[in-house]
């Protein structure tokens, strides 16, 4: 993923409540219960993967699930759900879409400084170059600076044929994922959201059914 400088990232969600910095796109409220402690997006894969159909995007990474547990589980945190997720990035040097498969993790009971030990754990393990950790917060808070947009209705090939066609969109917001029964998973600088919510959009999103959470991003590399 360009905006990220590596082709694969791994994201961090540190949501002071569960209820803080997470609203609907029409709405300026949060959404009650929608914004997890924490979410970790990490793979173990270190490859470029080109092709929609290379076998290694049908892998269920169920000992990756198991290790990741564990890393959580050892640094003080308590790991909850994992879901399969297929990414869809850009490659500028390659100029073409690449493709990756990973999970997000829900992890529970830890703080912003164990997050980013967790994420650089993580990093190191799984030879990633760079973690993109991502602290929830209220919207008007004065460390938001990003976004996570989630919406329905998009699968892999959709979102690989907009992020081809659509050049101002590749370059800046890099890529995003689904998951497997076709939610988006985009994550942005909040300076982006209007890119964002265009980009979306032409994914047939409906805007205000999208559920946005607020937060801080950091690079951990």
């Amino acid at each position: 993923m360009k905006r990220f400088g590596v082709l694969v990232a791994v994201a961090v969600l540190a949501c002071g409540t569960a209820t803080t910095g997470s609203a609907r796109a029409s709405e300026s409220a949060p959404s009650s219960g929608s914004c997890p402690t924490a979410e970790i997006f990490a793979t173990d894969n270190t490859a470029i993967i080109t092709d929609p159909a290379d076998p290694r995007l049908r892998t269920r990474l169920t000992r990756f699930d198991r290790e990741v547990r564990s890393t959580i589980r050892s640094h003080g945190a308590r790991p909850g759900a994992s879901t399969l997720l297929d990414g869809v990035f850009w490659s500028a040097e390659l100029q073409r879409a690449t493709y990756e498969r990973s999970r997000a993790f829900d992890v529970n009971r830890v703080s912003a400084q164990d997050l980013h030990h967790i994420a650089d754990v993580i990093r190191k393990q799984y030879r990633q170059e760079a973690v993109l950790t991502f602290r929830c917060l209220p919207r008007d808070a004065p460390d938001t600076d990003a976004v996570e947009i989630r919406a329905d209705g998009v699968d892999a090939t959709r979102l690989h044929d907009a992020l081809v066609a659509d050049p101002e969109a590749r370059e800046r917001l890099g890529g995003g994922s689904v998951t497997l029964d076709e939610q988006l998973v985009l994550v942005a600088p909040l300076a982006d959201l209007p890119l964002a919510r265009r980009f979306a959009e032409n994914l047939g999103v409906d805007w205000e059914d999208a559920e946005i959470r607020y937060g801080d991003e950091e690079f951990v590399g």
